[in-house]
């Protein structure tokens, strides 16, 4: 049966279009759940993309692998993670290396996923953790990443923490298929993380997520049950409760006296 899944030219086709949405999901429960919602893009993990059960869960969603090769790595070690995702039934592959790393991949058919804006590895270089763009000099930064990305054969890249106005205006100027998060609505797709999305991430939520459910007080639920079941059963272990009847097996009467009889003379 033919794929309904999308293609990058089916994505550029898009750009401009609609809003896309994608999420970073990091378990086949997610990556189930994600199409069953309808969920467009998926981030997922090296394991999940290896996965040959990620493609039945997922038939129809076109995804994106990244593994810690995506950035601070040796141009063959991206490359050779690269072929393996994309034979394995990735669409393209996240990277934030080198453009001359990502320039080779392109040459290679393999389409790219760049990142601009806020990039957390490379962070120091832009003052933290921080929106990057709010001054027209680093807005003008930014653009040149985009642009850089484009020349160097990347089909798409992440947009991060970019003032929504000027990403907009790159958006606009660009064939590249921009992702935001937190760059708003003027660019071609909106991405958020599971974690934040069931809010069961226990640390900072960004300013860009959006909680839409409390998984964190139903994970602490689970957590209080699971004590307490251990306890019971810990108390019937010592109080004899535990094992009954129904919980073992037994021998017929006349099995046991010959194996005692056998037993005693052994």
């Amino acid at each position: 049966m033919r794929s309904n899944r999308p293609t990058v030219a089916d994505l550029r086709a898009m750009k401009g279009k609609r809003q896309l949405s994608k999420i970073r999901v990091f378990t086949m429960e997610e990556v189930e759940a994600a199409a069953r919602a309808g969920v467009e893009i998926l981030s997922v993990t090296p394991e999940l993309i290896l996965n040959p059960e990620f493609r039945d869960a997922a038939p129809d969603v076109f995804a994106i692998p990244g593994s810690v090769n995506s950035f601070f790595a040796l141009k063959d070690d991206v490359m050779r993670d690269a072929f393996r995702f994309i034979r394995t039934g990735a669409d393209a592959v996240y990277c934030a290396a080198s453009l001359d790393t990502i320039r080779a991949l392109a040459d290679e058919h393999v389409p790219v996923c760049g990142h601009s804006g806020l990039i957390p590895h490379h962070s120091t270089w832009t003052g933290g953790f921080r929106a990057v763009g709010k001054t027209a000099d680093t807005a003008m930064f930014v653009w040149k990443q985009v642009k850089a990305l484009e020349e160097a054969g990347a089909f798409a890249a992440e947009i991060e923490v970019v003032p929504v106005e000027v990403a907009s205006a790159i958006s606009a100027r660009t064939s590249v298929f921009l992702i935001s998060m937190g760059a708003g609505g003027g660019c071609d797709a909106q991405y958020l993380f599971s974690e934040d999305i069931l809010g069961y991430n226990r640390g900072h939520y960004p300013r860009h997520s959006k909680v839409y459910r409390n998984f964190a007080a139903e994970y602490d639920r689970l957590q209080q049950e699971r004590i307490a079941a251990f306890s019971e059963y810990v108390a019937d272990v010592r109080s004899g409760a535990y094992p009954e009847p129904k919980h073992v097996v037994g021998i017929e009467p006349g099995e046991l006296k010959q194996f005692m009889d056998e037993l005693q003379q052994a």
